[in-house]
């Protein structure tokens, strides 16, 4: 009987059903003769009531619902939820579908109301992007049913409560790897590079046929055998490529509701897989104050995966980056030259001079691309004019910090250290692209 209770809601036009009966009892002490009419009609409203919950209660599981989804979410990227709602009524029935969703989108509407017919199955489709990584926890699915009469609602309860974890963007990776080895990079803004230089490694000496290049003609062992005798290489693989991934405070400022870090997590999943795609090893190695997560570079199976669970682990710290301690992890873990990728930002050069000699000594030893953001914001407020003295005054503060990251490119630079200054939301494309970049020019 509790259990019935709780399941039946009464619908707004029956409060309105017994307004109107309240009110034409009231009018009956003015008119006595009209007294039987508001009598009438409430023992009418009783019997169609009693009807109504006779048809959605005569069967115990009228409808069936259910919420299917990944068993994990893709951070940064619009996630498909399909509710599936059945009809088993033998009449069609009016549905109201109310999802309860994580706390973290900080969105309480997500309810579906539809028309559906007898032992009919309807599919509701909606999308969620989430911004950070965790454990979301997605409550009930909720559904009212109305009879074509209307004036009760049935409520079903079904997925009671389920934790979903948020993962750095597998779909982005999934999708690059696609588009990468489709040779549909154009699409994306994916650079095809002409390789102009080679990195080779040394196979075999075999014997010239025609075609091959003079230039690789092995003299000494052209005059032992007596025939022309070439040296044959096979391009070098199995290069190692290192995300290296700042947690300072500097990487908890958002764009897009999406912290810096997790766009450098996003992208360094994505290049890490397209790596490993191509014969390269990919590895991880994360700093703040203090020593971070270090994954050795890698292309065996299950690399990827375990790549995947170490980014989901990592959060920001509030603490200044500590660039010794990086060049100290440098030294010690990562003996083999290698391509790294530092995701971090500088705001200022003064900021860069502090660290720039811990990159100096990082370069000599590796191939060093410093990646940084581009200030989106500051950038469309140079675009627009000045329209009074404040805006000026505004936009000049904002051209000396536009600047100042240009004089970063070129100190680096000035420094042979490769650098890349980028906006957020194309940060994957762009680190795609310098990875390529320097596998066709041969530098690693």
């Amino acid at each position: 009987m509790v259990k019935f209770f709780k399941s039946l809601y009464l619908d707004q036009r029956l409060f309105i059903a017994i307004g109107i009966i309240v009110a034409l009892f009231l009018l009956s002490f003015v008119f006595p003769a009209f007294f039987f009419i508001p009598q009438l009609l409430l023992v009418l409203l009783i019997t169609v009531c009693l009807i109504d919950i006779m048809l959605l209660y005569r069967a115990r599981n009228g409808i069936n619902g259910s919420r299917v989804m990944a068993d994990k979410l893709s951070n940064g990227d619009e996630n498909e939820i399909q509710l599936f709602i059945e009809n088993f009524y033998r009449f069609p029935i009016k549905v109201n579908a109310i999802d309860e969703i994580p706390h973290q989108f900080q969105v309480r509407d997500v309810n579906f109301e539809m028309q559906l017919p007898s032992l009919e199955t309807k599919v509701i489709r909606y999308f969620l992007r989430p911004v950070k990584r965790g454990v979301y926890n997605f409550g009930a699915l909720n559904v009212f049913v109305k009879s074509p009469i209307g004036l009760i609602n049935r409520k079903f309860i079904f997925d009671h409560g389920k934790d979903i974890p948020v993962y750095p963007s597998y779909i982005q990776m999934r999708k690059y790897e696609l588009i990468a080895f489709a040779n549909r990079n154009a699409e994306l803004g994916i650079k095809k590079i002409r390789r102009i230089g080679v990195s080779q490694e040394f196979e075999q000496i075999k014997e010239y046929v025609s075609g091959d290049d003079y230039r690789t003609v092995n003299w000494k062992a052209t005059a032992r055998k007596g025939d022309l005798m070439v040296n044959q290489f096979q391009d070098e693989k199995s290069q190692q490529l290192y995300c290296i991934i700042d947690k300072g405070r500097i990487m908890k400022s958002p764009f897009n509701k999406l912290s810096l870090l997790d766009y450098a997590i996003n992208a360094s999943l994505v290049i890490s897989n397209i790596a490993i795609r191509k014969d390269d090893k990919a590895g991880l190695l994360t700093f703040s104050h203090q020593a971070g997560t270090f994954l050795k570079a890698s292309k065996k199976a299950g690399q990827m995966q375990l790549m995947l669970e170490t980014l989901y682990h990592q959060k920001t710290h509030y603490l200044e980056t500590n660039y010794s301690l990086l060049y100290r992890q440098v030294r010690q873990r990562i003996n083999r030259r290698s391509l790294l990728l530092l995701f971090t930002n500088f705001e200022g050069i003064s900021s860069l001079k502090r660290q720039l000699s811990y990159l100096r000594l990082i370069n000599k030893q590796h191939l060093l691309v410093v990646i940084f953001f581009e200030n989106t914001e500051l950038k469309s407020l140079l675009e627009n004019p000045a329209k009074n003295l404040e805006e000026v005054y505004t936009k000049t503060i904002a051209e000396k910090f536009a600047y100042e990251k240009k004089q970063i490119i070129l100190e680096l630079k000035k420094h042979g250290i490769h650098s890349m200054l980028t906006a957020p939301e194309n940060l994957t494309v762009n680190t795609i692209n310098k990875y390529l970049e320097l596998k066709s020019r041969g530098l690693l």
